[in-house]
């Protein structure tokens, strides 16, 4: 069976059992810290995939990339996945997870990028406009890139909003040169 198809099964038995006990947001965190985790630490994979280590050592290392407040319910679903001998497709599990929480809560994710640092009031200017555009909450990362000169770049979903001093400099330029 395809490693996507196993995943998303077991990322929705997760999603239903923690929505039944409430703890959907919990586990959320937990899929976001884990998969994060092995995004941050390139060994995590290797380790987890080695048949040599054993389970017990496997668990306390995936309950600990799951974060410091791993909830029992992310920690009883390591445990069957570690059971089921599927530890190498936790990643993509966690993965999952995350995508589908997404899709039921309606969660999009916005990234602000600005040439200097924003106050926490723009941002959330920015924030309650994206939300009122998609009818939905939005996870947003700011970003400095002073390279832009100046102005913002807003993107979410598959809009993006260029309003940089870079890019307005760029499109005269490109008028002038024709």
């Amino acid at each position: 069976m395809d490693i996507g198809v196993i995943s998303v099964r077991y990322a929705r038995a997760l999603l239903k059992s923690a929505s039944d006990q409430k703890l959907e947001e919990q586990v959320y965190q937990d899929m976001m810290t884990l998969a994060r985790s092995y995004v941050e630490v390139p060994q995590l994979r290797q380790t987890i995939d080695n048949p040599m280590l054993a389970k017990e050592s496997k668990q306390t290392l995936l309950e600990t990339a799951s974060g410091s407040k791993a909830c029992p319910l992310t920690k009883a679903f390591i445990a069957l996945v570690l059971k089921e001998d599927r530890e190498n497709m936790v990643q993509f599990m966690a993965n999952s997870y995350v995508t589908l929480y997404r899709k039921q809560k309606n969660v999009i994710r916005g990234k602000l990028t600005t040439a200097a640092r924003v106050s926490a009031e723009t941002e959330q200017k920015m924030r309650h406009m994206v939300e009122s555009q998609t009818q939905g909450t939005v996870e947003f990362e700011t970003e400095v890139n002073p390279d832009i000169i100046g102005g913002f770049i807003l993107e979410y979903d598959t809009y993006r909003m260029d309003a940089s001093v870079k890019t307005k400099l760029n499109t005269i330029l490109n008028q002038l040169s024709k």
